[in-house]
């Protein structure tokens, strides 16, 4: 029988990031692909756009015909981490896999191995804090974390966050 698409969908999306085959962090990959990466800011619409077209190109070298409705739903968290990673990457040359553990670091969910129920919930609080810019000035709290900000993380374009991370953390 073959697998539905949306779980081969989600392997490939693993296999980008999995620094070995044993399942941990599975549970982790599936709550972070159910939550809906929503922009505030408007730039952001783009990593939105990123994550979708991770979609696209699976199914065009995967030679598989996609469900119009599936290429149309909302971009997930770990769709839009997986694609920054890779626009990082392009910026960087740092790996795409070390990338998304640094955001996974960042965000403090490296520790989330194995997901227990009340684990849940503090993972979907940080994905909160995330999505709607609850972390402090500096970033804390968020994807790019930085010692000397120039300005307001929160006002600004996670693209825009992620290269004054990359100067900040001396990373090019």
């Amino acid at each position: 029988m073959e697998e539905p698409i949306e779980e081969s969908y989600f392997n490939w999306l693993c296999a980008k990031v999995r620094n070995n085959p044993i399942p941990v962090y599975l549970d982790l990959f599936r709550l972070l692909h159910k939550v809906e990466f929503i922009w505030t800011v408007q730039g952001d619409k783009n990593r939105a756009a990123d994550g979708k077209e991770l979609r696209e190109y699976f199914c065009s070298n995967g030679f598989i015909e996609p469900d119009l409705n599936w290429l149309q739903e909302p971009c997930s968290i770990f769709e839009m981490l997986i694609a920054l990673s890779d626009r990082a990457n392009f910026q960087t040359d740092i790996p795409i896999k070390d990338w998304f553990w640094r955001f996974i670091s960042n965000l403090k969910l490296e520790d989330f191995r194995r997901v227990s129920r009340s684990d849940e919930a503090k993972i979907h609080d940080i994905l909160y804090t995330l999505v709607w810019r609850l972390y402090d000035d500096h970033g804390n709290g968020g994807l790019f974390p930085l010692r000397n900000p120039k300005q307001d993380q929160r006002k600004i374009e996670i693209w825009y966050q992620m290269f004054e991370y990359i100067d900040d953390q001396g990373l090019v």
